[in-house]
């Protein structure tokens, strides 16, 4: 079964950001999923399959 992912979930990804961070936070979903660094705030757009490949766990739900 499939992991849903929603606005305000912080992920973690398998490999790190350049900055030293892997944990991101989820800031739009679709087609496209857009996450924020939690660390250095960098945001980066990625398509639904590469977002499923590059995550590793969800860390955190966010609260509905």
């Amino acid at each position: 079964m499939a992991i849903e992912y929603n606005l305000g979930d912080v992920i973690q990804t398998r490999k790190p950001h350049p900055c030293g961070n892997d944990k991101w936070k989820v800031i739009r979903i679709g087609a496209d999923f857009k996450i924020k660094c939690l660390k250095c705030g960098r945001i980066v757009m990625l398509g639904r399959e590469t977002f499923l490949k590059r995550v590793k766990k969800l860390i955190e739900k966010a609260e509905s």
